[in-house]
């Protein structure tokens, strides 16, 4: 036996946590919209038609079959059957990416990870109010928006506007005047290429001539 399959076992709490083979954890048409289903079947939606015929408009392809089966899991498992979590890096890319970018399920599912742990709600708040200043230039909001942060119990954000605290002013003009240093980066960026391109054996005369004749 190897030692994840002692951990296994000892981390168990009770037998059904073993139950991890590939028929558990095999992906399925309905995965994104079990949040949805979930949360028609907590309204008193316990019938299967009517929430089916709402996931069809939303992208749902699968069959009415397997609407019904998951809904009688729901009635009949005696532990609770729910949507599996979304991973982190689904839900970092929902939180990032632009709203008119979100397809229906991608919003119901966020607005449901929102619902359900209210420090993502506030890092969502928060992320999109700084992406609101990025991209339409409003540096005057900076100090609001670091004041808002620190109200909430977010240590990596609290890290993060302490950084920017430290150099406000600058922050501010980066975030409201047109000028920015992506030519300057852009040639740093080429240059460290030229150097991992000689494996960093050669000397600066030698990557001097190449960033010039390049």
């Amino acid at each position: 036996m190897t030692s994840r399959t002692v951990k296994r076992y000892a981390d168990a709490a009770t037998p059904e946590d073993l139950f991890t083979g590939q028929w558990q954890t095999r992906t399925s048409v309905l995965d994104e919209y079990k949040a949805y289903l979930d949360d028609r079947w907590n309204e008193g939606h316990t019938n299967a038609w009517k929430p089916w015929e709402e996931i069809v408009p939303l992208g749902y392809q699968g069959s009415y079959q397997r609407v019904r089966a998951y809904l009688r899991r729901k009635r009949t498992s005696p532990r609770p059957v729910t949507a599996r979590p979304p991973s982190p890096r689904a839900v970092a890319g929902w939180i990032l990416r632009r709203l008119e970018t979100l397809s229906e399920t991608e919003h119901l599912q966020l607005k449901n990870v929102r619902a359900n742990c209210p420090a993502i709600d506030a890092l969502t708040r928060h992320v999109r109010a700084f992406a609101t200043m990025l991209t339409e230039r409003r540096g005057g909001r900076l100090p609001d928006w670091l004041d808002a942060v620190r109200q909430n119990n977010l240590p990596s954000l609290h890290t993060l506007a302490a950084g920017i605290d430290r150099d406000r002013d600058a922050v501010i003009a980066g975030l409201t005047l047109p000028w920015n240093s992506s030519v300057v980066e852009g040639h740093v960026n080429r240059i460290k290429m030229l150097k991992r391109q000689m494996f960093g054996r050669a000397g600066f005369r030698l990557l001097r001539k190449r960033d010039l004749l390049a």
